[in-house]
């Protein structure tokens, strides 16, 4: 890439708006940043379907992530920060403004992407009680055919999102920069809370 293009991208990169997106299992945030998506032109990001979505492309980069996976590994955070920066510079000419769906997950990726990429304008936190998550999940299990939306694998699921993601949500509170959602409602009743705090801000 010539250097122009490259400080281009940088530039460009600096002035994109990143609001991260998190919620447990069954919160609904999915359904949420297609609203989002809709209203206001963000472009949504999950690193998870950007990671299916490489190895399904049988790049090299896909199938060295599709090793790792095979073996039952982590993704290496450097591998899903370069899918993320990627994914938002090819999609810079459209918006400046970014969904980072289900990331951090925990800290310290917070920290390297905001390090490496961009600091996050703001994190969108759905929260729901782990009693109504459970009941959404099982909910689903009956007609996804997933087979973690069990209860046993639903607790343990619950357990993980909490250990996990609370330190995130605390680092970002004391940034002032976390938007919680109570998300026990349903998806209209919180798409009403969501777009006023997404109307109060100036993209």
């Amino acid at each position: 890439m010539c250097p122009y293009l490259f400080s281009a991208h940088e530039n460009a990169l600096k002035d994109s708006k990143v609001v991260f997106v998190i919620g447990g299992p069954g919160s609904g945030k999915g359904t949420q940043c297609a609203n989002i998506v809709r209203d206001f032109g963000f472009c949504h990001l999950s690193s998870g379907d950007l990671l299916r979505d490489e190895v399904k492309s049988g790049s090299e980069r896909g199938n060295r992530l599709n090793a790792i996976m095979e073996k039952g590994e982590l993704v290496p955070m450097e591998e899903v920060l370069g899918l993320l920066k990627d994914a938002i510079v090819s999609n810079l000419t459209k918006t400046k403004c970014f969904l980072i769906d289900g990331y951090p997950r925990e800290l310290e990726q917070g920290v390297r992407f905001e390090g490496e990429i961009v600091p996050c304008t703001n994190v969108l936190y759905f929260d729901v009680s782990d009693g109504t998550m459970t009941s959404r999940l099982l909910e689903r299990g009956k007609s996804s055919g997933r087979v973690d939306d069990n209860e046993a694998t639903i607790k343990k699921r619950l357990a993980t999102f909490h250990n996990q993601t609370e330190p995130v949500i605390s680092f970002y509170e004391r940034q002032g920069k976390v938007q919680k959602i109570s998300a026990e409602a349903g998806i209209d009743e919180v798409y009403v809370e969501v777009k006023k705090f997404m109307e109060s801000k100036q993209w």
